[in-house]
């Protein structure tokens, strides 16, 4: 890895310089543009300069970051993101409100990021930038709505926004999940007991039958064979799956993986219309409470679109931006993407004509958000009978090649 010194501007505009550590020159330019900073120097620095850099952050907001961003989860940063507007519109100074964060948190990992972020603040840094160090955890929507938020005199507002989005981000996805889980759970537990089956007690019965027919009904044939194939080459099937696996994770990280993945979400029959809504509802919900935070509207397009989640889709809003900084209103290139729904672009446009964008872009993502959920329920509805009957299939099928055999045995018998 090599450590280069960097000088950038933020999308707000302010000119910020550190160091990061990266394999090769190109990697570095991606990675602060990940971070939405647009560099205006990058040189590699030798090991004495990288000290010096490095001596210069607090040594609590360094770790905090890449060492402990695992280990915290999303609804923690959730409720400090609620308590830290709770005691700001209190009259409660920054530092002191980090503190006392700090002392109640639970999560060590946590309390001692938000330690190291109360010191940094005490020395001088904003709150913006103390929370800048830990990218892990605070992502480039969170920071850029704080910086707004700081320079408009109304953090605290700010912060109630940020945390009625994240609140609302985190009910959305926990429904999903929640909806998602039996469908799971019953494939799960039908693979588990077809496999369990096919290895276990099949062999077993079928030593028995072998002995008794010379001949046995093709059912069972076909069913001697699977689980043949399973218990003696069962090592091979799963170093396959392990491999196949691992490998569609390794194309997906790919920028041509993941670009092709995000694409063919968006264009699965059922499914794809539940990617579509939550990515429009995210997009909206995203971008009206940055514009009502104060962000003006090209360095929200940026952030909203680094923040997307959908390749495909982060393209073509960096479209909208590009047609937006050429004079056109929003409504105007996003109807010619063709993404949004008819009824979605007049109302952005009345909210662009009447100066309340944020209020029709929330209603926006209020819209989508249900069309998702409704679109989701409908799916998991579909979904589960479908497992349930496949599953069934498969047990019906091993029943009755377990019981041909029987039959014409009690046949010829009698």
């Amino acid at each position: 890895m090599t450590s280069f010194r960097y000088k950038a501007i933020e999308t707000g505009g302010n000119h910020v310089d550190g160091v990061i550590d990266a394999e090769n020159r190109k990697a570095a330019l991606d990675l602060l543009g990940e971070r939405g900073l647009y560099p205006a120097s990058l040189e590699a620095c030798v090991d004495g300069e990288k000290a010096a850099a490095v001596a210069e952050m607090p040594s609590q907001s360094r770790s905090g970051g890449s060492l402990f961003g695992s280990r915290i989860r999303r609804k923690e940063i959730t409720a400090f993101t609620r308590e830290m507007a709770a005691l700001l519109e209190a009259g409660i100074p920054i530092p002191q409100a980090l503190d006392g964060l700090s002392e109640e948190e639970e999560n060590p990992a946590l309390r001692e990021v938000l330690g190291g972020i109360a010191e940094s603040v005490r020395k001088g840094d904003s709150f913006s930038s103390a929370l800048e160090e830990h990218p892990h955890l605070f992502n480039n929507l969170y920071v850029s709505m704080v910086r707004v938020g700081e320079e408009a005199g109304a953090l605290q507002r700010v912060m109630t926004d940020l945390a009625g989005l994240l609140e609302h981000e985190d009910e959305v996805r926990s429904e999903v999940l929640t909806a998602v889980a039996y469908p799971v759970f019953v494939l799960a537990f039908g693979a588990f007991t077809v496999v369990l089956l096919l290895t276990v007690v099949l062999p077993r019965l079928f030593g028995m039958l072998d002995e008794m027919m010379d001949v046995l009904p093709l059912p069972t044939l076909v069913l001697l064979g699977m689980s043949k194939t399973f218990q003696d080459y069962w090592f091979l099937i799963l170093l396959a799956v392990a491999g196949a696996v691992f490998g569609l994770r390794y194309y997906l990280r790919t920028p041509e993986g993941a670009m092709a993945w995000d694409g063919w979400k968006l264009r699965l029959p059922v499914m794809g219309g539940v990617f579509r809504a939550s990515a429009l509802a995210r997009f909206s919900r995203t971008l009206g409470t940055l514009v009502r935070s104060g962000v003006s509207l090209l360095p929200a397009l940026k952030i909203v679109e680094n923040t997307i989640g959908n390749l495909v889709l982060a393209n073509w809003i960096s479209r909208v931006a590009e047609d937006t900084r050429g004079g056109d209103s929003l409504a105007t290139p996003l109807r010619k993407i063709g993404v949004f729904p008819k009824t979605s672009i007049q109302m952005i446009n009345v909210g662009e004509e009447g100066g309340c964008l944020d209020e029709m872009l929330l209603k926006v993502a209020d819209i989508e958000e249900r069309q998702m959920r409704s679109k989701t329920k409908t799916l998991i509805s579909l979904i589960a009978p479908a497992l349930i009957l496949v599953v069934g299939a498969l047990v019906g099928f091993i029943v009755i090649a377990l019981l041909l055999p029987i039959f014409k045995m009690s046949q010829s018998i009698s």
